[in-house]
């Protein structure tokens, strides 16, 4: 499980981890779950067209990805987030069902690039992934405090001259930029699982961003080495297993916000009687 081609399976797999971890943080802190859907699943439009045009299916991918989250970022200031998304969805995806369909060849790499392709990673793959990871990561650093502001404060971070459709196009080219590099390795189904499952789950195990955000980088590693572990004794589908340990991490999740919140309701209905005594 841990020699041979496996190895690379682990690395690669890892540092998909990091990303979406990263990136879904703040996918679901700004309530980005139909974009984190949209931008990898209409890039696989762009993988199609590159296939058909006979060139590498990451350039494809990336053109695609990048002018999905233009047209995102374009079409929702002039109308709502949710109708541009899905405009701009069904337009790349109608742009994939036509390349895919005139070239009859590509069915088996259009089922790599939807449901993913982690086992068996070559190693001539690694530094590409390793150096977009790293990109991602830095550009996040980068607009970190602005990203924070605009997503839990924004009437703070106008105050403070954060133009906030700035930094929702550069969030956009973030998200285009971890489905570019992750798409060939997870397939765009498991990457928007992993964006959202670990961000998700974090988010309800505690209030502060960033114990949240490092949580989320955690639980997606432990989602993917976990499937993969799952996947290689079991042989099956390695997005199975992921999918479901997704849902099961953000259930336990959800019932720990429930309980922590029934645990907390007495206490706080005791200092609302106090509190109506002393008035009283």
């Amino acid at each position: 499980m841990f020699s041979g081609f496996m190895t690379n399976t682990w690395i690669a797999a890892s540092i998909v981890a990091v990303v979406a971890g990263v990136v879904g943080f703040f996918v679901v802190l700004r309530g980005s779950a139909f974009v984190a859907h949209a931008v990898p699943h209409g890039a696989f439009g762009g993988a199609a067209g590159a296939a058909l045009l006979g060139l590498n299916a990451i350039v494809g991918l990336g053109v695609f990805a990048v002018c999905g989250a233009f047209g995102i970022g374009w079409l929702s200031r002039r109308g709502r987030r949710d109708v541009a998304t899905a405009l701009t969805l069904a337009l790349m995806l109608g742009l994939g069902a036509l390349f895919v369909g005139l070239n009859v060849e590509y069915a088996s790499e259009a089922y790599t690039l939807l449901f993913g392709e982690v086992i068996g990673v070559p190693s001539n793959e690694l530094l590409p992934i390793a150096a977009l990871g790293v990109a991602c990561i830095t550009a996040v650093v980068i607009l970190f405090r602005p990203l924070m502001l605009t997503s839990t404060l924004p009437e703070v971070g106008e105050a403070r001259g954060v133009r906030a459709t700035r930094i929702e196009t550069g969030f956009l080219l973030i998200v285009a930029l971890a489905t570019t590099m992750t798409v060939p390795v997870v397939g765009a189904f498991l990457m928007f699982s992993l964006m959202i499952a670990p961000a998700g789950t974090a988010r309800s195990l505690t209030d502060n961003p960033l114990t949240a955000l490092w949580l989320s980088v955690a639980i997606a590693l432990g989602i993917v080495w976990a499937a993969i572990a799952m996947s290689y004794a079991s042989n099956w589908p390695i997005g199975f297993f992921v999918g479901v340990i997704g849902v099961c991490c953000y259930g336990v999740g959800r019932a720990w916000a429930g309980w922590r919140r029934v645990r907390q309701a007495p206490d706080e209905s005791q200092v609302a009687i106090r509190e109506h005594a002393l008035l009283g």
